[in-house]
């Protein structure tokens, strides 16, 4: 009996010492792989925080800070013009089709012309009988000459004759009588000439007002032809193929819009910043994504007394036609031009404790710089102090920069 107590006595003391054993084995294992889980946390910490982080950036540089005027306006085209009828008559042929584009000179409407070719005619014969009147006087007066007793000549000879004749006289290489004889014969020149001319004359008159009369039966019959004054657009036809229309009937409007102006409306106090020849930045209503640009052409010299406005007229190339007439249109008028200032995009600035800061990068660190700003205006910001010319100022993934940061520039 003591022989199995001390037996059972032995056992409890070997299962005891190896339950202690095991115990601190099994410890120190733990505290291994909690030592390694920790080495390994710290590790991918400090290897995270190694990262460097994508920014982008551009560069601080000199340019012109432009300072942009907003304003509503409206487009327009000063190429408009109602084509009307100038002669009546019923229309014969109709080339002009809605929104046709048509070339300058090309025929669009013609009205029937016989009649206005008959009266063409008639004026014509008018200026052919008083034509041969001339000729006949003429051929009359030759023959007068020619049979005179005095067998003198026609006016232009006795002209010769008398000024020779008075040059001999003035050198004295003839006699006073034969000067005298010579003046006679001019004078009777003169005389019997005065006589035919008057007839020459008002046959003459009657032949000018005939050949006017002809010019004007020609306009007229040329009227008959409505023809394009310049390349343009046809659009609201008001008559139709064998219509009659009368003199001053609208037949159809012709528009040309390969330029357009706009017509802006300037405030009284920001008028005097206006400049002519000044670029103009344009945004239509109907093109929310496209940007056009255009030219101050003229700006007007009266100010509304209603609303204190000046209007402002500017000039657009619009060779695809995009732009119509009475768009409604936001422009941008470049009212001051701060040159050669040291400009950093506006997305690159931040706010912090107040002050105005932005992040440039330096040998692959962010560093945090102060600045003192000048002008700016939507797109830049004018940089008096804190940045130097050339650096690179970081415009993207700076929100959550700190100083020293590692940074990686992507394009």
């Amino acid at each position: 009996m003591i022989f199995s107590k001390k037996i059972l006595t032995f056992f409890l003391i070997i299962v005891i010492c190896g339950a202690i054993v095991f115990f601190f084995v099994y410890n120190k294992k733990s505290e291994s792989k909690s030592s390694d889980m920790l080495s390994n946390s710290s590790g991918q910490k400090e290897a995270l925080e190694e990262t460097p982080l994508p920014v982008k950036v551009e560069k601080a540089q000199k340019g012109n800070l432009i300072i942009k005027l907003k304003s509503p306006g409206e487009a327009i085209t000063d190429r408009k013009i109602i084509m009307k009828a100038e002669v009546a008559g019923k229309i014969k042929s109709l080339n002009a089709e809605e929104s046709r584009h048509v070339k300058k000179g090309e025929i669009l409407l013609e009205i029937e012309d016989e009649e206005y070719k008959l009266e063409l005619e008639s004026q014509e014969a008018d200026r052919l009988r008083y034509l041969s009147e001339i000729l006949l006087e003429k051929k009359f007066g030759e023959y007068e000459e020619r049979s005179s007793r005095s067998g003198e000549k026609n006016i232009l000879e006795a002209e010769k004759e008398y000024e020779k004749a008075r040059q001999l006289f003035q050198k004295g290489l003839i006699s006073t009588e034969e000067f005298e004889k010579k003046s006679k014969q001019y004078e009777l020149a003169l005389i019997e000439s005065g006589e035919k001319k008057e007839e020459i004359r008002a046959a003459a008159k009657g032949l000018t007002q005939a050949e006017i009369r002809v010019k004007k039966a020609k306009m007229t019959l040329e009227k008959t032809k409505i023809r394009a004054p310049f390349y343009g657009i046809v659009y609201e036809i008001k008559v139709s193929l064998g219509e009659h229309v009368s003199n001053g009937s609208e037949l159809f409007t012709l528009i040309n819009i390969e330029r357009i102006k706009v017509h802006a409306k300037v405030l009284e106090s920001e008028i005097r910043k206006m400049k002519v020849g000044r670029e103009v930045e344009l945004t239509f209503s109907s093109y929310p994504e496209k940007s056009f640009k255009g030219t101050v052409k003229a700006i007007s010299p009266i100010v509304n007394p209603e609303d204190k406005t000046c209007k402002v007229i500017i000039d657009v190339a619009n060779p695809g036609e995009e732009i119509k007439p009475g768009m409604h249109v936001d422009v941008e008028i470049a009212s001051d031009i701060y040159e050669d200032r040291l400009l950093i995009p506006q997305e690159s600035v931040l706010v912090r404790g107040g002050r105005k800061m932005a992040f440039i990068v330096e040998n692959g660190l962010a560093k945090w710089r102060y600045i003192q700003v000048g002008f700016e205006n939507e797109d830049f910001v004018e940089v008096l102090e804190g940045i130097e010319e050339g650096e690179q100022v970081i415009t993207e993934g700076h929100l959550t920069l700190a100083h020293d940061a590692k940074v990686n520039v992507i394009e």
